[in-house]
């Protein structure tokens, strides 16, 4: 592509808040980054202005691509989270290779309308309707991974192993009904299946890395969790991801069935280490907590759905003082905005320790900006030698207008994101996508979304 160069007056460098920034870029790269450069002179150089200021790229590390149909269909009669599920199946039930593409690619791209430059998909739709695999048996990962190269987003690619139907006091049920599609058996033919498929670190697609989830304890029996970090999917090095006392329901069904919460029973099998994300984290002991912390795990909040969802407030503080990283995700996309993720993170804390400053604006980026817990080290950073990822927010909307630029997470909301470019790609331009040629991203939304509740009450 050869070099190109951009012109922030306020950019989030790892040094702080710097003014009047100039980013040269080569190769998907930052080759320069250099402040105090007026933007008088920096144009007389060739480089191009970017509005308001400047954030690294944001990495939404925890994404159903497939619930974005559910947004505005699941608050009929107030319901609980396990009525949403039925609503869940119902779609999951619907989407095949072909469907899957449309709705992924609509979702990413809203995605990277609101900054994100790369997603952790957990992926557990694998198979046709009654659990058969299709010719090609990673038919629906491909077409997750089609999906975020036209949206142009980096996928991380997190392969779910999934397979019982829930935990009682007397075990695990069978799979049954559309959770057929999500299992493979064990873990060895999961493996061998996740086997098929080749990240940019092996010669697979530059936007693609691989990395493995169990979804949770309720779905994989005790013996089987032992023999996942060996077995070749995700190992010290791969992102590992896991949902984790989500609902109190786990937590009682967990302890009925072992007699230790879910926590101790990854502890105990020897799951826990530093690659590993529990995502939700919300209802933990103070057991739980240490054992994270000692792990040196992230914990991944997706604060917009566990209110959705009423799943309750996780003790982040709490997670982060015992040195546990954390990272955001929108999950099952009740809202796409990774700005209102990282807000929400310190505005939970405020109504749950009544106290303000809980996390500070540098905190909360750093949460938003976790690519190397999906497997992205070189992601993330406004410096030289990172992956040239920018996002560019107006400081002069009605929402942000005022605003201090150190404290925009505070402020903005996605409708501010402005320009999106990954690898040194421009994505988003004047706050639309480029797959928004004479049809905008709503339409195709609407189009991937309407025939899968065609026939629904």
């Amino acid at each position: 592509m050869g070099e190109r160069k951009w012109h922030a007056e306020w950019a989030h460098l790892p040094t702080g808040l710097a003014r009047d920034v100039v980013f040269v870029v080569d190769g998907g790269r930052f080759v320069a980054v250099t402040s105090g450069v007026p933007a008088q002179q920096a144009a007389a150089d060739g480089a191009e202005r970017l509005p308001g200021v400047v954030l690294p790229g944001l990495a939404n590390c925890h994404s159903h691509a497939f619930h974005r149909a559910l947004r505005g269909r699941t608050h009929h009669g107030g319901g609980t989270f396990w009525t949403w599920r039925e609503g869940m199946y119902a779609v999951a039930s619907r989407l095949d290779p072909a469907s899957y593409l449309g709705l992924a690619r609509a979702t990413y791209a809203e995605m990277a309308l609101a900054g994100v430059t790369a997603v952790g998909e957990f992926h557990y739709l694998h198979h046709q309707l009654e659990g058969t695999p299709y010719d090609d048996p990673n038919a629906m990962g491909q077409a997750l991974i089609q999906a975020a190269a036209e949206a142009g987003v980096r996928l991380t690619l997190l392969d779910t192993l999934y397979l019982s139907g829930g935990l009682t006091a007397d075990g695990h049920v069978p799979l049954e009904g559309p959770q057929l599609r999500f299992g493979d058996g064990d873990v060895q033919r999961w493996a061998e299946r996740v086997s098929g498929l080749s990240d940019h670190t092996s010669g697979g697609p530059a936007h693609l890395r691989l990395g493995g989830a169990i979804h949770s304890v309720r779905a994989v029996p005790r013996d089987q969790l032992a023999l996942v970090p060996d077995c070749g999917v995700a190992d010290g090095t791969d992102p590992l991801h896991i949902h984790l006392s989500e609902q109190p329901a786990e937590n009682e069904a967990t302890l009925a069935a072992h007699g230790l919460t879910p926590t101790q029973l990854l502890a105990e099998e020897g799951v826990l280490a530093p690659n590993l994300t529990a995502v939700h984290a919300t209802h933990l002991t103070e057991t739980d907590i240490g054992l994270l912390g000692s792990a040196h795990a992230t914990a991944c909040f997706c604060l917009t759905t566990e209110r959705d969802l009423a799943d309750g407030i996780g003790p982040a503080r709490a997670l982060a003082d015992a040195g546990v990283r954390l990272s955001l995700g929108s999950d099952q996309h009740a809202v796409i905005d990774l700005i209102e993720e990282a807000r929400a993170l310190e505005m939970h804390e405020r109504l749950d320790s009544l106290q303000r400053g809980r996390f500070s604006p540098g905190e909360l980026l750093a949460a938003a900006t976790a690519h190397d817990t999906i497997g992205w080290p070189d992601a993330g950073r406004l410096e030289v030698g990172a992956r040239a990822d920018l996002v560019a927010v107006r400081l002069d909307s009605p929402r942000t207008a005022g605003s201090d630029p150190a404290q925009v997470l505070l402020s903005a909301t996605a409708a501010d994101v402005d320009t999106v470019i990954v690898d040194g790609q421009v994505v988003v331009t004047d706050g639309r996508h480029r797959l928004e040629d004479g049809r905008r991203l709503g339409a195709q939304l609407a189009e991937a979304i309407e025939p899968l509740w065609e026939g629904a009450h």
